[in-house]
Parts: C-alpha cells; sequence; structure tokens
C-alpha cells in the first residue's frame, strides 16, 4: 500500500481471536479503559456500544463498540453466539503492538491471537 500521506502519522493494528469470558457494556467499556491507558491513548469522549442480538442473523448477534480518541480510535466487534472479537485500533501516535496484543489477550482470556498491523 503506497503511503500517500506520509507527514500524518497513523498507525493501524487488527486483533482477533476467540474469547473466554462474559462480554457486556460494563466489560466492553473496561476493556477500552484498560487498553487506553496500556498504550497512553486519550479518550475525548464516552464509549459507544450497541447490541446488536435479534436485529440480523442469530450468529452475528452482539456489540459493535467505538471509543474515540485524541489520537484517532479504536473499533471492537465481539460476536456473543460464537465468542469472537475483533478490534481495530487505529492512531495518529505510534504504539506498542505487542504490548497491544498481550494487554488484549490477556483481558480477554484468548488462548489463540492473530494479529495484522499495517
Amino acid at each position: 500500500m503506497k503511503n500517500l500521506a506520509p507527514q500524518i502519522t497513523r498507525q493501524r493494528l487488527l486483533i482477533e481471536g476467540y474469547y473466554d469470558i462474559k462480554v457486556d457494556k460494563k466489560i466492553i467499556k473496561k476493556y477500552f479503559d484498560t487498553i487506553t491507558k496500556s498504550l497512553g491513548l486519550r479518550a475525548y469522549g464516552s464509549p459507544i456500544i450497541h447490541c446488536a442480538d435479534g436485529m440480523g442473523k442469530d450468529i452475528n448477534s452482539g456489540y459493535d463498540a467505538f471509543v474515540p480518541l485524541i489520537d484517532s480510535g479504536i473499533y471492537l466487534g465481539a460476536w456473543t453466539k460464537e465468542r469472537f472479537l475483533s478490534i481495530v485500533i487505529y492512531t495518529c501516535k505510534r504504539f506498542d503492538n505487542k504490548k497491544a496484543i498481550e494487554a488484549t489477550k490477556a483481558f480477554w482470556k484468548i488462548k489463540t491471537i492473530e494479529s495484522k498491523a499495517f
């Protein structure tokens, strides 16, 4: 991918895995607090969390969530039936990918985790 704006710092990290804890809005808020503190990122608003249970295909039941950061944002999708998690951290500030992966794996009790920085 060509860097169209080299003067603008951008870092993206996709993290996915099957989680082993009970998920609800309170847990998602706690994760956003944990990950932002772990990476030294600052939220400037409250997380937006939607529960999509019963609104579409049963397999897609779960949560969509986003927390706005001063330096961009974090999206989280949690499929409750499958216990699958997909997170995109997008920032205009450098952060430690390994720390983000380790903090996410520990918080969600993920045994096998996949990630891709881009």
